[in-house]
């Protein structure tokens, strides 16, 4: 029967903007924007104050012990990340009473409560939530007479309907309303994490992969929740420096000396860094420099109280200094952040869609993102690694090909090759082996989530660089040499016309590069091998048709060469001299040099997965770890990527 406790019920079932929905069978609903609010709604409903229904005309029905109360909605004072904090219009419809009805934090709330009000109880509630790592809000209402409530509604109206700076304008009469605020009471809601949060950090943490947490929650409970997810560690192992203070120069000296302990204390402890919106906005007015290298040597931070564009702007300065940007969230207040990121990942839930319908990628759950980076993006990295450098290098051996031809016909421009194998080379005869990459793996989903640092293989561009190109390079330039030199000294003479040795040539780069696909594929499936071998056959087909057109230069030039023991000798040779020096390098650099890739490729191949027998794991794990360790030591080495201007990702 408290008075207070009854308005603070109230403003828990009526400052929002829920829609209750009834049922057939009598039962209630809520469909609403904001998971807190119904969290609120329903909060009140369990404690006998209970919102049955809101008509189109803004009359909203409450049922509290029995007794019914009817509220008509004259206004919503709508929620903004500047603002933060909510409110409404509502008159009592029975005695015509005005009431202005308040939500937010309580920054906000406390500054525009009544004159002399005592807070200090209200203050210690939200730090206790807060430490327990929940989100709070500060309710409070304020009666409002009738001719007030008329002449604000005029001015709100006016700078509802303006075209010029309406934003402002609309929160300049909104805070003007919003004072003498009576308190009520602090709310608190849990916002648990999903399952998998911590786990999934925690990888990503492993494979070199900066995780910070930007978030419009109270420092306290931002901190509570990065404990709880594993992005900072305790005390004991770790450091979190705090950036703030009083005043602006407070804050910036606080930021040089989390740069100094920084630059010191990196290699012996974890250590993050914690700021607000208030104090980032200073910093990037007065110190962006120093903050950007803060940045930079930062492994974790934790940014709450931080607005939309705060969040986008941060993201902005990761980018500028070269790092590449991952941003996931699921909220409205997420899609600028998500839009500034090089990759965007929205998550679909109770939050709504705006996330998911502006990022690059959607995914139900948090814990999906390890899946997304650690396989599918490292599956994508060593494909698309592959695909562009093969694709340069079975064009440069056809290429080289026809120049060493033309330094041996004196320079004549005559081509060694027909039109028609020309045309069908990129088309018939070398596409399909290509699309077999799709398929490979090099090594297993689980021994890819059991070992994370090994993306850091694709964050150095150990797959994709400079001298992984002029291996291929060589590769098509040694190989153009092998196939020419073995053709002309096999088919240039008196006996043989030019059109059979095109043919022998072209052969020999088909044999070629089917045999240097097969050696780069890691596991081979099915369609894998139909469409290597399929495509090799098929080379055979094609050209058995078309020798057996008349019209055509080349007519029962394949015949003749498929009944010759020569052709196939030649082939043989070919193959030999192009692939042995190759498999012989290979060899001799995973027996004496082996990479983190091909240790865990031995493993595997040993036991069938991950977990190796305790005869191998003794003999290659302190290996292992040493590989895995000095990733993570040279993340920053000589090989620099080529698809992308630095090799360090956040």
């Amino acid at each position: 029967k408290d008075p207070d406790v009854v308005k603070f019920l109230m403003v828990m079932a009526l400052c929002n903007t829920v829609v209750p929905i009834k049922s057939n069978d009598g039962t209630i609903s809520y469909k609403a924007q904001s998971q807190d609010e119904e969290a609120l709604v329903n909060a009140a409903s369990n404690l006998n104050m209970l919102l049955t229904s809101k008509d189109s005309s803004g009359i909203a029905e409450i049922c509290f012990n029995g007794s019914k109360f009817y509220y008509e909605v004259l206004d919503v004072l709508e929620f903004t990340s500047d603002r933060k904090r909510m409110s409404i219009v509502v008159k009592e419809v029975k005695s015509g009473k005005f009431l202005l009805l308040t939500k937010g934090a309580d920054e906000a709330i406390f500054p525009r409560s009544c004159p002399g009000e005592q807070t200090k109880t209200y203050l210690e509630a939200v730090e206790m939530y807060s430490h327990l790592g929940l989100r709070t809000l500060c309710l409070g209402c304020r009666d409002l007479e009738e001719d007030e409530y008329k002449e604000w509604s005029k001015k709100f109206q006016d700078a509802s309907c303006s075209l010029d700076n309406r934003e402002h304008k609309i929160a300049e009469v909104c805070n003007s309303l919003e004072q003498g605020i009576h308190i009520l009471g602090i709310t608190a809601i849990e916002d648990r994490l999903q399952d998998g949060v911590p786990e999934t950090i925690k990888l990503l943490r492993k494979a070199g992969i900066n995780v910070w947490m930007l978030t419009g929650d109270k420092q306290t409970t931002a901190i509570q929740i990065g404990l709880l997810c594993n992005l900072i560690t305790p005390e004991s192992k770790g450091q979190l420096l705090s950036i703030n203070g009083k005043t602006e120069d407070d804050i910036l000296q606080s930021l040089e000396r989390a740069l100094t302990i920084m630059k010191t204390a990196l290699e012996r402890k974890d250590l993050a860094f914690v700021l607000d919106g208030w104090a980032l906005e200073i910093i990037l007015k007065r110190s962006l420099e120093s903050f950007t290298k803060l940045a930079m040597m930062s492994r974790t931070a934790i940014c709450c109280r931080m607005t939309p564009l705060q969040k986008a702007q941060l993201v902005g300065i990761l980018k500028s200094s070269g790092s590449l940007t991952l941003a996931i969230g699921d909220g409205g207040n997420d899609v600028r952040m998500i839009q500034e990121a090089n990759v965007g990942v929205g998550i679909s839930g109770r939050e709504g869609l705006q996330a998911a319908r502006a990022a690059d990628y959607s995914i139900g759950k948090f814990k999906f993102l390890r899946r997304l980076i650690l396989v599918h993006g490292r599956y994508s990295y060593n494909r698309t690694a592959f695909i562009s450098q093969y694709s340069f290098y079975k064009s440069l051996l056809i290429c080289f090909i026809q120049i060493l031809f033309s330094f041996s016909s004196g320079l004549s421009g005559t081509s060694i090759f027909n039109s028609i194998s020309l045309m069908a080379y990129n088309v018939f005869y070398t596409s399909l082996p290509v699309m077999t990459i799709i398929f490979d793996k090099d090594i297993s989903e689980a021994t890819v989530l059991r070992y994370p640092q090994i993306l850091l293989y694709s964050q150095a561009g150990r797959l994709l660089n400079r001298s992984t190109f002029a291996e291929w390079f060589g590769r098509s330039l040694y190989h153009a040499f092998v196939v020419f030199l073995i053709t002309i000294n096999a088919y240039a003479d008196e006996k043989s016309d030019m059109e059979e040795l095109s043919m022998v040539a072209l052969s020999g780069c088909i044999w070629l590069q089917a045999f240097v696909v097969t050696l780069d594929t890691n596991s081979f499936t099915c369609p894998q091998i139909t469409l290597i071998w399929g495509n090799f056959v098929a080379f055979y087909m094609i050209n058995l048709i078309l020798s057996a057109v008349p019209t055509l230069q080349m007519h029962t030039v394949m015949w003749h060469l498929c009944n010759q023991p020569s052709y196939w000798i030649t082939m043989a040779l070919i193959v030999a001299a192009g692939m042995g020096p190759v498999l012989a390098l290979r060899y001799l650099r995973n027996v004496y040099r082996p990479s983190a890739i091909d240790v865990l490729q031995q493993i595997e191949q040993t036991d069938g997965h991950a977990q190796a027998p305790g005869n191998l794991e003794s003999s290659t794990g302190t290996y292992l770890d040493y590989l895995l360790t000095d990733l993570r030591r040279n993340k920053s080495s000589i090989h620099q990527p080529l698809l992308s201007d630095s090799a360090s990702s956040r």
